[in-house]
């Protein structure tokens, strides 16, 4: 029985192994099309950790892991700097253009609406 345990404890490593490299990367791919990245992990629960991404352009994205631990090890295999907080100084970097106050605020504060 033990051992059926460390195999299934051993193909889940394996697994998360591969999903955290595979999200790697996917964040190396994003900071070198915008000039560099930062980012922060998010928990967003039993969907898992949400890797939010900054360019050193202003772009954003987000990526989704199903586990805080493959999300923090994606960044850390990535080599980008992981802010605690989404605010301040990091916050501020992110460029938002018509199309995010549109989806995202337009509505609310009388812009067009996408209907």
């Amino acid at each position: 029985m033990a051992e059926t345990q460390q195999h299934e404890d051993s193909k889940y490593a394996a697994k998360a192994e591969r999903r955290a490299a595979k999200l790697a990367k996917e964040i190396g791919a994003f900071a070198r099309a915008h000039g560099g990245a930062e980012g922060q992990l998010a928990y967003i629960g039993h969907e898992g950790t949400r890797i939010v991404l900054v360019g050193d352009d202003g772009g954003w994205g987000d990526l989704v892991a199903p586990s805080y631990a493959i999300a923090q090890s994606a960044v850390e295999k990535a080599g980008i700097t992981v802010h605690e907080t989404f605010d301040g100084e990091f916050a501020a970097k992110v460029k938002t253009g018509p199309y995010e106050w549109t989806r995202m605020a337009g509505i609310q504060v009388g812009g067009p609406s996408n209907g």
